[in-house]
């Protein structure tokens, strides 16, 4: 039986919002899908929380103070915090990183990476590995006894972004995609995002790479969502932070459609969309959300989450 939530009483055409929010609650359109200011209403009826970090605590330049207070304000009731991020950096890196743009220990219980996830793939994989990405990530092959090598002695092909962070497209790689494909190379997505923005600006993943790689035939490994193994590390976790915990007392919350909605409806958790986040341009227009193409967007990728929020608070 699908549990009733507590919230399910507010009329689909209350407003909830108010006159600074981009989301204008009287053009609600399917009443399904709850539109939310706070998330006060929503949290009650979940005992855990799986949530992203870039794009709902911060921008890579500066964390958002009230979805930080949020999920303070969850764990002084009883809730447990996982974030689960695409980085293909490891857990330590990841909360150094928290660290320096003020995202506290207060705001979670433990953090799961992309990166810690894909070691996993990288232990499975050829022992010769061609690495491509940013020489800080090279701490990811750190102990996994795993020779780096040139493009033509490789076995196996370990991606965690761009070799430049600016400057570069997908296409920019293509001609060595097409070598690497034709000798059937493995290729290890560190990280499925395709974007992200820091602060304003839009800067390519790894998940573009692996997209490409993909389209030219290739043969490509992911752990990170919307992939079932930074779930199943996840569930693992929080099952050694607070006992059994049902699938449907966890809420996952993000920005990403095909990351974060789409992972967590796959392995059967209720989604909370941060629709300010990095789809935003879909669907913004004169800085009011157009609500046909906010969910035209949802029915084209085929996943509509419980419930939408500008911004986590």
């Amino acid at each position: 039986m699908t549990k009733k939530r507590s919230y399910d009483k507010m009329r689909c055409d209350q407003e909830f919002g108010h006159e600074s929010d981009p989301i204008n609650s009287s053009t609600m359109m399917r009443c399904s899908m709850k539109e939310l200011t706070h998330i006060d209403p929503m949290i009650a009826d979940y005992d855990a929380v799986f949530c992203d970090i870039w794009g709902v605590l911060h921008d890579g330049m500066r964390a958002f103070e009230p979805a930080l207070k949020a999920l303070q304000t969850m764990r002084q009731i009883g809730k447990t915090v996982v974030l689960l991020t695409n980085s293909p950096r490891t857990q330590q890196d990841i909360i150094a990183q928290l660290q320096s743009v003020k995202v506290n220990a207060e705001c979670y219980d433990a953090v799961v990476t992309s990166g810690d996830v894909t070691r996993d793939l990288i232990r499975a994989a050829p022992r010769k590995v061609f690495f491509i990405g940013s020489q800080h990530d090279l701490v990811l092959l750190a102990g996994l006894d795993r020779a780096l090598v040139a493009e033509e002695e490789a076995a196996a092909v370990v991606c965690t972004g761009f070799l430049e962070e600016v400057g570069f497209t997908p296409q920019d790689y293509e001609e060595l995609f097409r070598r690497m494909q034709a000798r059937n190379l493995p290729f290890i997505c560190a990280n499925p995002d395709i974007v992200v923005y820091y602060g304003k600006q839009e800067v390519w993943c790894a998940g573009a790479l692996a997209r490409l790689y993909q389209n030219l035939g290739g043969e490509v490994h992911f752990a990170g969502k919307p992939h079932t193994p930074i779930y199943d590390c996840a569930f693992k976790i929080l099952h050694n932070i607070r006992g059994t915990v049902e699938k449907n007392r966890i809420l996952a919350i993000g920005d990403g459609l095909l990351t974060d909605v789409k992972g967590a409806v796959d392995f059967g958790l209720d989604v909370l969309y941060i629709a300010g986040g990095i789809h935003r341009h879909d669907y913004m227009k004169n800085n009011v959300m157009d609500k046909d193409a906010l969910f035209s967007l949802f029915d084209r990728y085929g996943y509509q989450p419980q419930a939408i929020m500008w911004a986590l608070q």
